[in-house]
């Protein structure tokens, strides 16, 4: 036998909350909210400010011809530059987007 003395055992509630309180915490029943749509909707917004703050960030005078009677520059069509420089962004990063799944489905066929 040892001659320590005996632990003391806390607890915090001591069985002192009511019913209601302990079915606080209890499932509900109800789904969680799919918050994908949300997640994406910020990040492409993040995106275009970010292609807005490129633009300005840049000093020169940049200039697109889409057509060859159709140019915008950097200066005068803001926002329509921002706007290809957004487009030209999520087309870039689509891609990456795409050929890491195609890349990882393709993977998994050849190990299985």
């Amino acid at each position: 036998m040892s001659n320590s003395p005996k632990k003391t055992i806390w607890s915090l509630q001591d069985n002192k909350r009511t019913e209601s309180e302990r079915n606080a915490f209890k499932p509900t029943g109800k789904k969680p909210k799919n918050k994908t749509v949300q997640y994406v909707a910020v990040a492409l917004l993040v995106l275009f400010g970010l292609s807005f703050l490129l633009i300005k960030i840049y000093e020169e005078t940049l200039e697109t011809c889409l057509w060859e009677s159709f140019c915008i520059n950097s200066k005068d069509n803001v926002l329509l530059y921002t706007v290809y420089v957004f487009l030209t962004m999520c087309i870039i990063i689509g891609s990456i987007i795409g050929a890491y799944a195609l890349g990882k489905r393709l993977g998994h066929k050849i190990k299985v």
